[in-house]
Order: structure tokens, then sequence, then C-alpha cells
């Protein structure tokens, strides 16, 4: 009895400790005055409406949806594709080319960012969601790669082979043997890419000009201090994000 319940507590306690902080976020978007902090005044859905009203937040939305699902395509088709070669083919310096390809993984979003406005105002490449998009590309590509290559192994070699000598294109074994048979692990990359495009600021505020996605829109109402609008931003997405991810389990339940 006694270790059920310190099994219980402990399960509480992570529970808390991860889902007490959104719990608060979303409680006080309710907030019926000013300032979203205790105590609570009252219920009302008028910042909600607010937020649902405002076509600059609703653009940056789609601006965020748009960036995320298009640099993610991107991303684990670069990192497939660099997978694969890795895997299948021997290439001279492989092992370094590869540590080169992951080390992004490493630094910091502020260095790349920084790094990639040099290289674009280098080139005289005008500030705007694709370069966004190239940034988050270049970001979540090597989390693709080492995904993928974790995924293909001597079983999708053997079968790559038995494909090619009955005499399919490698497209053709790419798109209708490779890609099926770790097609988990590429779901997993790109709703993880995804993820990081979606929450990402430091890249998207320095590659950004006129048109920007929600985290910069959501800093941009933070410098006018707290209200509960900002609260409501966070609880419609937070919401959507938990739509989203129920959808894909049972998706996945469902196969």
């Amino acid at each position: 009895m006694t270790r059920y319940a310190l099994a219980a507590g402990y399960m509480a306690l992570i529970y808390g400790f991860i889902f007490l902080p959104v719990a608060v976020l979303v409680l006080f978007s309710f907030q019926d005055g000013r300032l979203p902090v205790p105590p609570l005044r009252g219920v009302t859905l008028r910042w909600h409406a607010a937020v649902l009203a405002d076509g600059r937040l609703m653009g940056a939305l789609a601006h965020s949806l748009a960036v995320a699902v298009l640099s993610s395509l991107a991303a684990l088709t670069l990192g497939f594709l660099a997978a694969r070669a890795f895997v299948t083919a021997r290439l001279p310096g492989a092992a370094l080319m590869r540590g080169a390809m992951v080390a992004p993984l490493s630094v910091s979003y502020l260095v790349i960012g920084l790094g990639l406005l040099a290289s674009f105002n280098l080139m005289g490449t005008g500030l705007s969601l694709w370069t966004v998009g190239i940034g988050h590309t270049v970001i979540n590509a090597p989390l693709c790669l080492v995904i993928c290559a974790a995924a293909l192994g001597p079983g999708e070699a053997q079968a790559e082979r038995a494909a090619r000598d009955l005499g399919a294109s490698d497209l053709r074994i790419m798109w209708l043997v490779t890609a099926p048979m770790i097609a988990p692990a590429l779901l997993a990359a790109f709703l993880l890419s995804v993820t990081f495009s979606w929450d990402e600021f430091i890249i998207a505020f320095l590659l950004s000009r006129f048109d920007t996605t929600l985290p910069v829109e959501i800093w941009s109402l933070l410098r006018g201090g707290l209200n509960p609008r900002t609260n409501a931003v966070g609880s419609l997405v937070f919401l959507v994000s938990a739509l989203a991810f129920l959808a894909v389990e049972l998706g996945m339940r469902r196969r």
C-alpha cells in the first residue's frame, strides 16, 4: 500500500511539474480583469474573442503553420536522403562528413541565426518568411538525419538490394521500399521538426521583417506588459497542439 502511495505521489509531482505552468496560463486567460495574476476576478471569454478577431495574430498563426510544415518537409527530405547515402553507400570520409552535418545540433540558435543573417546580407537576399523557413530547415535537417539513420539498418539495405536486382530505379526504391519500411521514424522526425519550428523564436526574429511568426508576435505583445490576451493566445495554441497530438495518436492506433 505504501509503495503504491509513493508511486502515486511521485506521478502527481511529475504531472504537476509538467502541466502546472500550462494550467496557470490557461486559467488566467479567462481572467475578467486587466492583469493575468491572482486573484481570479471572474471568468470571461472576451480575451479569446479578441485574439480570434485580431487579423495580425491570425496571420502570424498562419505564417507559423506554413513555415513549420514546409521547412519540416524540406528538412525531412534532406535528412532522409543524407541518412540513406551514409547507410547504404561507402563514402570516403563518411564519418567526418556525418559529424559535420550533425554539428549544428550542438550550436546555439543565436549563432546559427546570426550566421544566416550575415550570409543573406552578403547575398543581398531580403528577409522574409522564406529566409525563416531556410533557417528552420538548417536546424532541423541534422535532427531528421539522425532519426532516419537510426531507423535504417541491414534489413532495409537487403530489401533495397532485392528491389534493385528486380530492376527498380533508385527513386522507386526510396519511395516504394525504403520510406514505407521506416515510416514511423519519418513521421517522428517530421513531427519533431514541426514542433521545434512552431516554437522557435530567435531565428524567426532575426530572419523576418514584416511578416512574422506567432512567437515573434507574442514577444511583441509582451513588450507592452502582461495581459490576459497573451494568456489567451497561449491557451489557444495549446488547445490546437493538444488536438493535433490527439489526432496523430488516434491515427497511429488505428493502424
